[in-house]
């Protein structure tokens, strides 16, 4: 069979240039541009490619030329969710460009599965407990055993244990069930995840306050409330302190103290209420616990500036933790209610159609 000559660099269509384009690369950086396409592009392109033919030098160096080119008159590039958004309106209908934007906006993945792998597990254990256990039952077998492990031990207690005889029995998923409950999460779910997931300023502020020295925090509060006193009340009520500790549970606290830099630790409650010293005292061996008494006593006046440090330090432990959700209240985007005060045991279960 003849192969096919291509001399005339104008009978190339645009796919045909983008194939010609990954044949001329090596194949380390062709394999790359592959990695960011789904997999409809990559059959595309590879059946593109397989039909090609036989492309001649000068065709290759045209087209080359001609990218160059392009990409030297575009000047610098800027890419924003904006820009793109903007992009995608000049040729789609408005509820596309917001479906394809909400997507983006979501977590990172390329599938609904990777992108429920990066979801944190508390948002999404609060989710899907108000879901029938044979749906999480699928959830749970598509995502990463790791993360299905700690989803699991945030569910109620019965709920997790009617999930788990879900999975001991689950036989091969049909196809038309797992496209379901895949659209299901992407509506429901994602969506209303990347709705929410844009940063209340607000919050933003609150995290920038929480690592400022404290007298400079009390005063930037200060005057900020001269200015605009709601705007200083809802920071107030977002920010983290080191007193908010005293709402974990004892599993919380003990996992501090396996975690943390434990130099820190008699700083930190040198200048710590006497709540939450007697709080962090109780979750530790008696013996540990005098020693810290007695080493506390051996300091004597400790610099503002350094409990501070100590207290902050203890504090982005308790976040890399992601301990924060269990005692934070809820600031103004969805945040998980598992605080715990409240971990209730008991099975909630959504009244929807299956």
């Amino acid at each position: 069979m003849a192969v096919r000559v291509r001399e005339d660099y104008r009978s190339l269509s645009g796919p045909e240039k983008a194939a010609v384009f990954m044949l001329s690369l090596d194949e380390d950086h062709a394999a790359k541009l592959f990695s960011f396409m789904d997999e409809d592009e990559i059959r595309e392109m590879s059946l593109t490619m397989a039909n090609l033919g036989k492309v001649t030098a000068s065709v290759i160096e045209r087209l080359l030329l001609e990218f160059a080119d392009q990409v030297s008159h575009t000047g610098s590039l800027v890419g924003s969710m904006e820009s793109t958004e903007r992009l995608l309106m000049k040729f789609m209908d408005g509820n596309r460009v917001a479906s394809i934007m909400d997507d983006i906006r979501g977590p990172a993945g390329r599938t609904m599965w990777d992108k429920l792998g990066n979801v944190n597990e508390a948002v999404l254990a609060n989710y899907l407990k108000n879901e029938y256990p044979q749906t999480v039952a699928v959830v749970m077998t598509k995502i990463r055993p790791e993360h299905a492990a700690s989803v699991l031990a945030l569910l109620p207690e019965t709920f997790a244990l009617e999930v788990i005889m879900r999975m001991l029995r689950l036989e091969a998923v049909q196809k038309e069930v797992l496209d379901d409950v895949e659209r299901t999460l992407r509506t429901e779910f994602m969506t209303n995840l990347a709705r929410t997931s844009r940063r209340d300023a607000h919050e933003m502020m609150a995290e920038i306050f929480n690592n400022l020295d404290r007298q400079v925090e009390s005063r930037f509060i200060t005057a900020l409330e001269e200015r605009n006193r709601d705007s200083a009340e809802k920071i107030k009520s977002l920010m983290f302190t080191f007193d908010d500790l005293m709402k974990l549970d004892v599993n919380g606290i003990q996992a501090i103290l396996r975690a943390m830099d434990r130099a820190k630790l008699p700083i930190a409650l040198k200048g710590a209420n006497e709540g939450v010293r007697d709080l962090f005292f109780s979750n530790m061996p008696e013996r540990a616990a005098k020693i810290l008494r007695e080493d506390m006593a051996a300091m004597g006046p400790v610099r503002l500036k350094d409990v501070d440090e100590a207290q902050q330090a203890i504090i982005a432990t308790t976040k890399e933790l992601q301990l924060v959700y269990r005692c934070h209240p809820s600031p103004p985007r969805a945040r998980p209610s598992t605080c715990a005060s409240s971990s209730s045991a008991t099975s909630r279960t959504r009244t929807r159609s299956s």
